[in-house]
This record gives C-alpha cells, structure tokens and sequence, in this order.
C-alpha cells in the first residue's frame, strides 16, 4: 500500500496565527460566549457549543499547533502543485 499523501496544510495553521497574541484572541471569543451564555441566557445548548468551540480552539492552537507548524516549516510554507 502506497504511503498516504501528506494532509494540506489548514486553516487553523495560516502564518497569521503564528503570533500567540492573536491565537489568545481567537481562544477568548469563545470563553465571552460562555459567560455570555452561563450568567445571562441559560441556554444550555449554546454553552455546550461554545464549550466544543473553546476546546477545539486550545487543542488546534496550544496542543497541536507547534506539531502542524513544524511541518509547515519543513516545507517552507508552500503549497503543492
């Protein structure tokens, strides 16, 4: 079996985010819809929504982030053609 090719880089892993400041901020809006949700709507599908959002945000840009730039970087950056 052929080896699989490697996975196109995301969108979660654009240079722009390279900047912990601007992955901070992207992580934050999900915690002002918590809050949001907690104290002042109580809607509890919107927590949990919000709660699937901040979780995916810190595993994409805190947990997995340094392991897909890594790879970024072997390859300068460019995509494929």
């Amino acid at each position: 079996m052929a080896d699989a090719p490697d996975k196109k880089p995301g969108i979660l892993t654009l240079p722009w985010f390279k900047p912990l400041y601007r992955r901070v901020l992207v992580c934050a809006i999900p915690v002002v819809g918590i809050i949001w949700e907690v104290f002042y709507t109580h809607d509890q599908m919107w927590t949990i929504i919000w709660v699937a959002a901040l979780a995916y945000g810190i595993w994409s840009f805190f947990i997995n982030y340094d392991r897909d730039l890594a790879k970024l970087e072997e390859k300068d950056g460019k995509p494929e053609s």
